[in-house]
């Protein structure tokens, strides 16, 4: 018989956390943990496709830092397709389909983002339920209980 560990119980998270986004360029950015989205969603620009050694990926730009238009990072993921999303809107339009890893609360692992511009909105970053499920459960009274960043450098 084969035995496996047992997976970690979900840990409590505010409405809004500061995480990362490593493979990105983006050791962290202020997300809103959104349980009624289904899709992680970042705010991204200038999202051009192509293939490097036959894989399909998304090269773009991200205002990493809330308010901020001047600071970019520029930043590199595997396509992983398109999917049509609905927005709080009301709209649907479609996305591109990113893997990339998440850090949060000590915990690092992949997850699909989709890429969209939309400027008008005040979090850069919105994590949905596909990936927060099982790994963590939002308190909608709590905010930042992974901590505050310093003060100052990159995405403060």
């Amino acid at each position: 018989m084969v035995r496996t560990s047992p997976r970690p119980e979900p840990t409590v998270v505010g409405w809004r956390e500061w995480i990362g986004l490593p493979d990105l360029g983006m050791p962290r950015i202020k997300a809103k943990l959104d349980t009624g989205a289904r899709s992680a969603t970042l705010h991204a620009y200038d999202i051009r496709r192509f293939r490097r050694k036959g894989v399909s990926m998304a090269r773009f730009r991200v205002h990493p830092v809330q308010r901020d238009v001047r600071t970019s990072v520029e930043a590199e993921a595997p396509v992983v397709g398109q999917r049509k999303v609905r927005s709080s809107s009301g709209q649907v339009s479609i996305r591109w389909v990113i893997r990339t890893d998440l850090e949060l609360m000590g915990r690092r692992y992949p997850i699909e983002i989709t890429l969209t511009r939309r400027d008008e909105m005040g979090f850069r970053m919105l994590l949905g339920r596909q990936a927060l499920r099982r790994h963590f459960i939002v308190s909608p009274g709590r905010s930042f209980v992974a901590g505050l960043p310093p003060t100052r450098g990159p995405n403060a």
